[in-house]
């Protein structure tokens, strides 16, 4: 049986099963991209809620595995030469978990720097515009009187939504008819977008079928239903 209490996180979060993948995360875009895969691959793992609501992410036992205080991360009992691997961001994850399992990134070289090439178009822009959006639209930034930093990243979320649009015009998913991980990373985001942030109009959503099509099909995959839940609240 692995032993990882060489890792202070599992003080704070006591790991019943050591021999499985522990997750610490949150259901949000970035973090249920982690559930999902894991989810998807069939890998056993161990999930740990990190409550926003308490600060869990800058707790001393959180930095010490990622200390940039975000979700996911992961304890893999069984890293690279059979040692732990403590890990976060979430497309590292991403590309960690498709090379252990050999699941969800094409194999060949020209296709996986495609796979890679998405993945890193989704981190750059999709996730940090979406997320401006969001807080300019349903949080604080609502109460600016300006509109002009909330436009902006209106103005660009739906230029990015128009290139995925583009990219899914005549394929089923972004690298093609394989679902991968590029998708993993980027439609959490698009639901969140048009969902939780409640910004369907104000980005003209309804513009874009074919990022729609792709997000009916992506939200109806068993894998994905499960891991838009995980980790649960108790």
């Amino acid at each position: 049986m692995p032993d990882l209490t060489a890792f202070p996180i599992t003080q704070k979060w006591p790991a019943r099963y050591p021999d499985r993948l522990q997750l610490y995360s949150l259901p949000t875009p970035n973090g249920v991209k982690a559930s999902i895969m894991l989810e998807e691959i069939g890998l056993p793992y161990e999930p740990h809620l990190v409550s926003f609501e308490s600060q869990d992410q800058l707790s001393p036992a959180f930095l010490s595995l990622n200390p940039n205080g975000k979700i996911p991360a992961i304890l893999d009992p069984d890293g690279p030469d059979g040692r732990p691997l403590p890990l976060f961001e979430s497309g590292a994850i991403l590309y960690y978990l498709a090379e252990k399992t050999g699941r969800l990134l094409p194999r060949d070289a020209p296709g996986r720097y495609e796979t890679l090439q998405w993945l890193m178009f989704q981190m750059g822009g999709v996730g940090p515009m979406f997320g401006q959006v969001g807080f300019f639209h349903k949080f604080a930034g609502k109460d600016y009187e300006d509109k002009r930093p909330r436009d902006r990243y209106v103005a660009e979320s739906r230029r990015l939504l128009g290139v995925l649009d583009g990219r899914l015009a005549d394929r089923t998913w972004l690298i093609g008819d394989a679902y991968t991980i590029a998708d993993i990373a980027t439609f959490p985001w698009v639901r969140n977008l048009i969902g939780f942030y409640g910004a369907r109009e104000l980005v003209g959503f309804d513009d874009f079928r074919h990022v729609a099509r792709a997000l009916d099909a992506f939200v109806a995959r068993p894998a994905v239903v499960r891991g838009l839940t995980i980790p649960g609240r108790s």
